[in-house]
């Protein structure tokens, strides 16, 4: 009759839940998991719809996602150049408060698109991480400006565009920010290793979408072995200032499923907040505007009808090369889609009238990106292309 007295262990979620709001920010939790009582719990159905809770123990039904995460705040020291790392900003940032006009909370989206294959956390570290890369990318880009001796103005207009970036990709809230000297916190040695290390990665990761988008434009010299579609030489392209995420799945077909599972769930959201943008008056920009939408509903529709990774057609299996080809042209897309959320609609949010049109020109630049990464994701193989006079 001993195993009445036998009492369940707590699982590994509920004890890692009680870092939450100190070096953990999410905690994906199973049934029967507890949230503690300063959480947040936000239940995800298989179609990303969520629903947020009141703290306690879990229950989901067949199919669903349990998240908790703690609001905030949270302090982080963002270097915002990556030449000068012990010049930075210490910023305090919360997670938003339920908007309830929105379907759904653009923290929510975060946690389910990116995050559910992370081990199921998301340390504060790593939110630093992002967060630090995508300050860097914008001010790499052009899309924020932080010149050296900074007047009240541009610090001003800085403030304004770090703050709707972080709420518009992320759903946080930059409570306070302010520069700070991080040298003595810095290792330089070990940010020189580390960035050689990314370098590297970068390269392994971009070359089969290189390789996706290279041309063989010239025919091979004489006594040359012949070059295939499928393993072009290449010598590697110079890292992008704004480039795809580091993959976190060492297999294509993994990351592949990460990055179609990202569109599927972000695209139709990116539509509907494009669409109750207040638009400038004048026919130019509401046509320019239908345009962006529509090219955005097919890129959605091409999604939601994407063929299998490993086959080319029934009883034709795709070799390694080929798979690991369209893995890269699903990065292509889903780098458009991060520019999307950064470049184009934080920005859109304080354009004022003139800025319509450049920014519009830009939408038009990310949809032939996004439209082309879909276009070499569903090709099976990569069209020959012979060589032009």
């Amino acid at each position: 009759m001993g195993w009445f007295s036998l009492r369940g262990k707590p699982s590994a979620n509920t004890a890692a839940s009680v870092n939450l709001g100190a070096d953990l920010v999410a905690l994906r939790l199973d049934a029967g998991d507890v949230a503690p009582s300063a959480t947040v719990l936000v239940v995800f159905g298989a179609s990303g719809q969520a629903r947020r809770l009141r703290p306690g123990k879990v229950a989901c039904a067949p199919g669903e996602t349990a998240f908790c995460f703690h609001p905030g705040p949270y302090v982080l020291d963002l270097a915002p150049f990556a030449a000068a790392p012990e010049w930075g900003l210490r910023v305090r940032v919360l997670v938003d408060a339920p908007n309830p006009h929105a379907e759904q909370q653009r923290f929510d989206l975060f946690l389910f698109a990116e995050h559910h294959d992370h081990g199921g956390q998301l340390s504060l570290a790593a939110l630093g991480s992002i967060l630090q890369t995508a300050l860097q990318s914008q001010l790499a880009q052009g899309a924020l400006d932080l010149p050296p001796c900074t007047t009240l103005d541009e610090w001003h207009a800085f403030r304004a565009g770090f703050n709707q970036l972080l709420y518009t990709r992320y759903g946080l809230t930059v409570d306070d920010c302010v520069p700070v000297d991080l040298a003595g916190q810095v290792d330089f040695a070990q940010v020189l290793q580390a960035r050689a290390q990314a370098a590297a990665a970068l390269v392994a990761e971009t070359a089969p979408a290189a390789a996706v988008l290279h041309t063989m434009s010239a025919p091979p010299q004489a006594g040359a072995p012949p070059v295939t579609s499928r393993e072009p030489a290449l010598s590697p392209a110079p890292q992008p200032l704004f480039h795809p995420q580091p993959a976190l799945h060492d297999k294509p077909d993994r990351q592949d499923a990460a990055g179609l599972r990202r569109l599927f769930l972000e695209l139709p959201v990116l539509s509907r907040d494009l669409r109750v943008l207040v638009l400038p008056a004048g026919p130019a920009i509401f046509q320019q505007h239908q345009s962006l939408l529509l090219r955005l509903g097919m890129a959605s529709l091409n999604v939601d009808t994407m063929p299998s990774l490993a086959w080319a057609a029934p009883d034709q299996p795709l070799d390694a090369a080929d798979q690991a080809r369209r893995a890269g042209a699903t990065a292509i897309a889903v780098a458009a889609l991060d520019e999307a959320w950064s470049l184009l609609l934080a920005r859109l949010h304080l354009a004022g009238d003139d800025d319509w049109p450049a920014l519009l020109d830009e939408a038009d630049r990310l949809c032939a990106n996004l439209e082309t990464g879909l276009a070499l994701r569903r090709a099976a193989h990569v069209p020959r292309q012979e060589p032009a006079l």
